[in-house]
């Protein structure tokens, strides 16, 4: 398994958190809480396994960056998109982790009220991920 294997895992995992995350809403706003609280399990452990496996591949394998290669408008709009996911991605883990606390201590009032903001910045990071492996290796490769 080489190095180009990784991108298209990441890509893969965040795809897989965001279906997670956007079916663990619906459950929770059809009042469906046990499969809620599954999907939004599996939902972590994918968003940790995508960061093992991106700080793996960057840190282990040493594996560079890759220069976007699209050109014009694409530009601005891929930079914009990867700077706001880079930021928001650091952003998100400490929401997650203190969400996920809250839940699993059964404090829901203080879990739902955090929740609120987790949500939305965690299904954009994790949409916004795939978005840009498209973008780079996809649209735009060499």
């Amino acid at each position: 398994m080489g190095p180009h294997f990784f991108p298209a895992l990441n890509a893969f995992l965040n795809g897989t958190s965001a279906i997670l995350i956007g079916a663990g809403y619906y459950c929770i706003k059809t009042g469906r809480r046990d499969a809620h609280q599954r999907l939004m399990l599996t939902a972590f452990v994918t968003s940790a396994l995508f960061l093992i496996s991106y700080l793996y591949y960057h840190l282990v394998l040493r594996a560079g960056v890759t220069h976007f290669r699209g050109e014009g408008v694409a530009r601005p709009i891929y930079f914009s998109i990867l700077i706001s996911h880079t930021i928001l991605a650091a952003v998100v883990v400490p929401f997650i982790l203190v969400t996920l606390y809250r839940a699993l201590k059964g404090n829901f009032s203080r879990h739902k009220a955090v929740a609120r903001w987790t949500f939305p910045i965690w299904l954009f990071v994790s949409v916004t991920g795939v978005v840009i492996y498209v973008m780079l290796y996809v649209i735009f490769s060499a």
